[in-house]
């Protein structure tokens, strides 16, 4: 793997950009630590799952998760804007892109993947949980430690009734929810509980591109179906604070994943 060196204040960052597919979006940056046999974060950007917006996204927060001494896989996946990009190729992208762990560390990645999270923004905290919910129902070749929806769209049937990022569900299932219900039913992690492993879902009180209520809905739902889940509500935070390493948003998603991979009990929603 060949790796590259990145100039700034991380001088011991090392990265390399593997594709995980024939398609020019099936893509991902790998991040590596100094420490061996790292936890992985997969990060999922948003974007209401449209192009221009992409995993650059996220870089910010890569850097300052690999400095905390996780490896971090920044992934891409096809989107709405290009020939093949909407559903369910870009739910398949992104399965296809965390079982290619496997193949990293085949190919010399030094990686524990038995401590994997998602770690999914807006649409890519969609993406998050129904991959959770995916990883749970097959066979692929990774496990999947927990999951974080940083104001995720939860909801897929509820979006679209209240119409969240200009009709972008519609044209994410090209479909209505009468229309295809069964659409709905197979993309929306809300109808996919329960994932099995423990969920962060994280919320600031400020977001006017995602409302909080959904999350609080989900929250409740998946602690109902027998999930272990915090839902966290932040006074202080709108919807873009967790691409900010600086923030107490991304501060709250770094303290509860290093919870987990350290063993320590999580806390359940109310």
């Amino acid at each position: 793997m060949k790796q590259k060196e990145p100039s700034g204040h991380l001088p011991s960052l090392r990265m390399t950009t593997e594709k995980y597919g024939s398609h020019e979006d099936q893509i991902g940056d790998l991040y590596l630590p100094v420490n061996s046999r790292p936890a992985v974060i997969c990060l999922l950007h948003g974007g209401f799952w449209r192009m221009p917006y992409g995993r650059d996204q996220m870089n910010a927060i890569a850097h300052d998760l690999v400095a905390r001494g996780f490896a971090v896989w920044n992934l891409e996946y096809r989107r709405l804007g290009t020939p093949t990009g909407g559903w369910p190729n870009t739910g398949a992208d992104v399965i296809d892109g965390i079982e290619y762990l496997s193949t990293l560390v085949a190919k010399g990645a030094d990686l524990d993947l038995d401590r994997i999270a998602l770690v999914g923004h807006s649409a890519g905290g969609h993406l998050a949980l129904w991959a959770a919910a995916q990883a749970l129902r097959s066979s692929c070749g990774v496990r999947l430690k927990a999951v974080v929806g940083e104001a995720p769209v939860s909801d897929l049937e509820l979006a679209y009734k209240m119409g969240l990022g200009r009709g972008a569900v519609l044209e994410l299932l090209n479909a209505t929810p009468e229309d295809k219900p069964e659409y709905y039913a197979a993309a929306s992690p809300f109808n996919l509980l329960p994932f099995c492993i423990p969920q962060l879902v994280i919320h600031g009180t400020h977001d006017d591109a995602v409302p909080i209520e959904m999350s609080k809905a989900y929250a409740a739902a998946a602690l109902a179906a027998g999930d272990s889940i915090e839902f966290a509500e932040l006074p202080d935070s709108d919807h873009m604070a967790f691409l900010d390493p600086a923030s107490t948003a991304h501060g709250a998603v770094c303290t509860w994943l290093s919870s987990v991979f350290l063993g320590r009990q999580h806390r359940t929603v109310d």
